[in-house]
């Protein structure tokens, strides 16, 4: 960096310096190396890239996926929420294979028959299956999760 300083004589000399703490590079792989599975990362909330991930299941086929899924996407970052709507029409098991390995803490899926029973499915990460909650409630119950 050409970084200098001026000694006792008044000459112009190169600094030293070195880092041996925790440094920025190192808080995520301390983070990745305290919540992980065998499915990838789980990432704390506070340092996740998304904090939740909205995935519409055959968003390409049905209107009423497609509206759902970007009106869920749209209340949360309205909210301040940091979320990704997936709408790259991947097959659900890729998909989800995809978010667990990202690490996204927060997953809602939306589907066509879902909205038809009039639920969707949310699961944390950490969980072990997947949570119907109501449509209309979805957002409430988001934002509920968020602050716990």
């Amino acid at each position: 960096m050409d970084a200098t300083f001026l000694d006792e004589d008044g000459k112009p000399k190169v600094f030293e310096m070195g880092c041996y703490g925790i440094g920025i590079t190192r808080l995520p792989a301390a983070a990745i190396e305290q919540n992980h599975d065998e499915r990838g990362i789980i990432w704390p909330d506070a340092i996740a890239p998304f904090t939740v991930v909205v995935c519409p299941i055959g968003m390409d086929r049905s209107a009423d996926v497609k509206a759902a899924a970007e009106k869920l996407h749209d209340e949360l970052a309205a909210a301040g929420v940091d979320v990704m709507l997936d709408d790259r029409g991947e097959r659900p098991g890729a998909m989800f294979a995809d978010w667990e390995l990202i690490g996204v803490p927060h997953r809602v899926v939306i589907s066509d028959r879902g909205l038809k029973e009039g639920q969707l499915e949310y699961q944390h990460r950490r969980d072990a299956a997947a949570t119907k909650v109501p449509a209309g409630e979805i957002f409430g119950f988001v934002q509920g999760r968020l602050a716990t």
